[in-house]
């Protein structure tokens, strides 16, 4: 049992790619908590998605030893939290469990979007921060303009920020020492009744649920009954542990430990994130204050290529569900694609990894639908509906008005490439809040539709400003705009996985580019296909593929033109009851590029 003094729970906050989980390996190393020989790249990060695309997804935790310069032995509880916005929530609970942040920020790109994002959610949770600029080995670094920075910008002292290089282990050891001097220690009281936060669970396949808990006050023994106050279930623990970073056991955890249980637990479902945790007889009355549920922002379906592989898409689905309490998902059908699921998901990052996964650990070839968020639908009557997915519209008759999400977008971008970044926005409908300088870099303020950012504005915005761009966005609510249900039809037949929802005035504009793009993109057939745009039933726009031809005139020589005719117009004949019949293939990869909207 390790007093409450020498504890100190913190965790690591930053914008994608400064360093956090680096700074994170050189800790662990460097108080040789890890073996020099186990030691690896991104130690906490497990996923192969994370390590191959550098980023981390889940929060990990580990446990580190410290023997401090005045002899004291101290406990220190690090949590490596994500830097993407689509993993905002994992960040927001992480806060909740512990008592101060490390602020990591780059020494050559100074403070970035995500940055602000992050640091704002550690300043809600009242946290201690120790800003901590990383990269100082490159050459570009230059930590004055970038403390000066951080002033500005944020608001927080940086004369005592400490210089790290978390790559070669410059200033490792002074940030061990902030950690334990700066970073105030963990209250709580050991013989209170136990109260236990819930933050985070995943499942595994020999032990099922693990649970991630922070104790606040009491103590957690095995063998100890215990009850969820949320859901009101309860089990008994049957093992408890630390993560070092593998699991040890221990015997019990006390107040201001974090640690892990598990209790014969089936489902993730059952352990609601922001649970309070407390003893079955002799519990705490008042819960903690939990977190607000993770909400689903963006839709889409997903299919197997191959039909008879439905079974294993829902098998994969519902395990890749047992882990990320985020993720939604209902079944649907679809004329064009057979059987699949609509899923919801916290952005279009998240969307990737889990698609990436499903191919990747479940061996599944997916056709991806348009991404679409959320609508509200008022009917004539008053009454409001959730619009999920554009081809379940109903009958326009019927409806009143259309409400779309707004996100309010904060954009840091140099000032070179200003012009270019107001530009989009004003494209994609945005209205201007705010706009201000941080040193010579402009902060823009937008309130934006989601569905115009969902598909491609961030690559757009990279592109524009050729990566220098950082983006952060909050949800602000609904209101009501000219929409319109925009369906594509090839052959005549609609296509319900390339129906999307338009503002009215661009419809048209967009129904050609969707046309002329998917004529590119359909192979050429033996009779003409017409492509078509339309609202209701009017049609927009209209491209015609036109029909591969065999030379039948070939054998002719000579002779009378009414014999060469004749056999054009046989095979006329043949390609009109070809088209009747015809059925267009449209390939996987035109139903994704067909959706980007290049502008």
């Amino acid at each position: 049992m390790t007093e409450l003094s020498k504890i100190r729970n913190f965790s690591i906050v930053a914008h994608i790619d400064h360093g956090k989980s680096t700074l994170a390996d050189r800790l662990i190393q460097s108080t040789g908590t890890v073996q020099d020989r186990d030691m690896k790249e991104q130690l906490l990060d497990a996923m192969d998605i994370e390590r191959e695309r550098g980023i981390t997804i889940k929060a990990n935790t580990v446990r580190i030893d410290y023997v401090a310069d005045d002899g004291e032995h101290y406990v220190l509880n690090l949590i490596d939290t994500p830097g993407h916005v689509d993993f905002a929530y994992e960040v927001s609970r992480s806060m909740r469990a512990v008592e101060g942040s490390l602020l990591v920020v780059d020494s050559t790109q100074g403070v970035e979007a995500q940055t602000l994002a992050n640091v704002y959610q550690a300043i809600d949770a009242d946290h201690e921060i120790v800003p901590v600029l990383n990269k100082i080995d490159l050459p570009a670094a230059d930590c004055a303009r970038v403390a000066e920075q951080i002033e500005d910008v944020i608001g927080i002292d940086a004369t005592d920020a400490i210089q790290v290089s978390a790559k070669t282990g410059i200033g490792i050891k002074e940030t061990l020492e902030a950690i334990v001097t700066r970073l105030p220690a963990p209250t709580g009281t050991r013989d209170a009744p136990l109260k236990a936060m819930l933050v985070d669970s995943w499942y595994d396949a020999y032990l099922g649920v693990i649970v991630l808990v922070r104790i606040m006050d009491g103590v957690l023994k095995k063998g100890d009954q215990i009850k969820m106050m949320q859901t009101g279930a309860r089990y008994g623990v049957e093992r408890i542990g630390v993560f070092r970073p593998p699991m040890q056991v221990v015997d019990e955890l006390g107040p201001g430990e974090i640690g892990f249980i598990t209790a014969s637990i089936k489902q993730v479902r059952d352990t609601k994130v922001g649970d309070t945790i407390t003893h079955e007889k002799k519990g705490s009355e008042t819960a903690l204050p939990g977190f607000k549920p993770s909400v689903p922002v963006v839709f889409c379906g997903l299919f197997p290529v191959d039909s008879s592989e439905f079974e294993d898409l829902r098998n994969a689905i519902e395990k890749l569900a047992l882990n990320d309490a985020s993720f939604s998902y209902e079944m649907e059908t679809s004329a064009a694609l057979g059987f699949g699921f609509r899923c919801g998901f916290l952005g279009l990052l998240h969307l990737e990894v889990i698609r990436d996964r499903i191919e990747r650990e479940y061996n599944i070839e997916l056709i991806t639908t348009a991404p679409s968020v959320v609508y509200h639908v008022y009917a004539k009557d008053g009454e409001m509906q959730e619009l999920h997915n554009p081809a379940d519209m109903p009958d326009l008759s019927t409806i009143d008005h259309l409400e779309e999400p707004r996100i309010k977008a904060t954009i840091l971008v140099p000032d070179d490439f200003l012009g270019d970044v107001l530009k989009l926005c004003q494209d994609r409908r945005g209205i201007q809040l705010d706009l201000s300088y941080a040193g010579s870099r402009a902060m823009v303020v937008y309130d934006l539709p989601l569905n115009e950012v969902v598909f491609d504005f961030y690559d757009r915005l990279k592109s524009v400003t050729k990566g220098y761009a950082s983006f952060d966005y909050q949800m602000i609510g609904y209101r009501t705009d000219n929409l319109v249900k925009m369906s594509v039809l090839v052959n005549d037949e609609p296509v319900d996985a390339l129906s999307t929802m338009v503002h009215r005035d661009r419809a048209e504009q967009r129904g050609r580019a969707m046309c002329e793009k998917l004529k590119d993109l359909i192979p050429r057939h033996m009779f003409k296909i017409p492509i078509q745009a339309a609202i209701g039933g009017k049609v927009i726009a209209r491209e015609t593929l036109s029909a591969l031809r065999k030379d039948v005139t070939a054998k002719c020589y000579g002779g009378d033109a009414s014999r060469k005719r004749k056999l054009l117009d046989k095979q006329k004949a043949g390609k009109k009851k070809m088209r009747q019949f015809g059925r267009v293939e449209i390939p996987q990869e035109a139903f994704i590029s067909a959706l980007k909207m290049d502008d």
